[in-house]
Parts: C-alpha cells; structure tokens; sequence
C-alpha cells in the first residue's frame, strides 16, 4: 500500500538503479520533480534540434556499422575501407559511429574516393576519439537520439563483424522493418564467416519456433563483396524509396552552410 503523504511529495523516493554517471543515475532513479523532468525533456529536445540541424546537409548517406577494434591489418578493416570507397563512388555520403576500427576504415574508404565522411558518437564512460577521416562528427548523449539520426538520413545499413554495440544496431534495424515502422530499409551483413553462426540460430530454432517469420530472415543480404553490398543498397533505395543522389542547397537567408 502507498503512503499518500509519500506519494504527494515532489521528489519520490529513487528506484535504486544505478549509472556512473550522475545525469543518467539520476535520470535512472525513476519519476523525478515535474521541473527536473521538463529540463531533461528540453535538453532532449534541444539534442534532437542539433542532430537535425548538423545532418540536414549529410545527403542520402549509408550506416556502416562494426567493431572499433579492428585494426588497419586486418581484413575486416580492408573490408570496411572498400566498402566506404564503393559507398562514396555510388554517390552516398558514409555515416559511422566516427570511432575508429571498422568505422574509420569505412570513413576513409569515403575519403579516399572523394565522397563525404560522417560520424555520430555517443558520450561513453571511456572517451572515444573521432577518427580522422571526417568531414563533420557530432556527439550525442542519448543513444536513442543517435540511433533517430542514423534511421532519419540513411537508405541502408551495412553491418560488419562488431559487439553487442552492431548487434543492437542490426536487430533494432530489422525489427523497425520487420514491424513497418520503417520500409524495406535494407540490412545487409557482410563477413560471411563471423555471421555464420548467428544466421544458423536465426533460420534454426527462431524460425522453427515461428518467433520470427521467413521474410524476416530474407531481409538480411549476406555478401563478402564490397561491390555487391553496394549494389544491393543502392538498388533497393531508388526501387523502394525513389531516392535521387541530389544534395540539398543551403539557404543564405537562414544562415546555413554545406559541409
């Protein structure tokens, strides 16, 4: 039973979970006084506003998604580089987490080829240094935020081997297609050996168990070629969306610049 003299106070007692870091401890601690809500739903607000407005000029880009610790030698950093020059010589801006790995291999790649880099961080306990193969990196503190500006300015998702963090990025993706939340966004998954496990499981038991359905399975393009992998993204965006490799034009009156 609650006690009506607690529940009418202006700060409730906190829920005892917990964060390193004292906004989200807070933040985590459940309901809080209406004027620290309103400030924390400002502060997202005004998030949101800087995400719109630092991307309005990104151009119809591609979320290349996989581990940073992957390094220049290996071959899945070889591959994300091939992928970002492919991603850029189709006309497509190369968005990453800007980090570095398999996000400033596909950076570079971009670079290299004269296309348009861009990376989306997330404030994380441990400090993550953009990459330096950028033209325009932006830090986020929600990773709900981040996750809304990869979705808003992409036309396709390449995910290589990577963490829980590519994990999250790949099934959160498919089930906003899978729930048409988003529409027939493609997924593709390059490394065919890394992934070769995690497809069994989900053409196995999820969908003999019917937890997911066969066209659910038939969205994820599986290829260990740079070419291809682009291929299929730029197909899928001009039959599903009609895209237009078209950059958008700055306007003098509102003061605004393109990267």
């Amino acid at each position: 039973m609650i006690d009506a003299s607690s529940a009418s106070t202006c700060a409730p007692a906190a829920w005892g979970k917990s964060s390193p870091h004292p906004d989200e401890r807070q933040f985590l601690a459940g309901p809080d006084t209406r004027l620290a809500e309103l400030r924390r739903v400002l502060r997202i607000a005004s998030e949101l506003v800087r995400g719109f407005r630092g991307l309005h000029f990104a151009g119809p880009c591609v979320t290349v998604f996989g581990s940073a610790r992957f390094g220049p030698e290996h071959r899945y950093y070889e591959l994300a580089r091939g992928v970002g020059g492919e991603l850029a010589r189709a006309g497509f801006t190369v968005m990453t987490g800007g980090g570095p790995g398999i996000m400033e291999a596909a950076n570079r790649g971009a670079r290299e080829s004269g296309g348009a880099s861009l990376g989306c961080n997330i404030e994380l306990p441990h400090e993550q240094r953009p990459n330096p193969y950028l033209d325009r990196f932006l830090t986020f503190r929600y990773f709900f935020v981040r996750k809304l500006m990869l979705v808003k300015y992409s036309y396709g998702f390449i995910a290589l081997p990577g963490g829980f963090g590519t994990l999250d990025e790949v099934f959160e993706t498919a089930v906003l297609v899978q729930t048409g939340k988003i529409a027939g966004f493609p997924i593709v998954l390059m490394g065919r050996d890394y992934w070769a496990e995690l497809l069994e499981f989900v053409r196995g038991p999820m969908l003999a168990e019917r937890t997911i359905e066969r066209a659910d399975i038939e969205r994820l393009f599986v290829t260990d070629s740079p070419a291809e992998a682009v291929q299929h993204v730029r197909e899928c965006a001009t039959a599903r969306f009609g895209l237009r490799l078209e950059r958008r034009r700055p306007s003098r009156l509102l003061g605004e610049h393109a990267p």
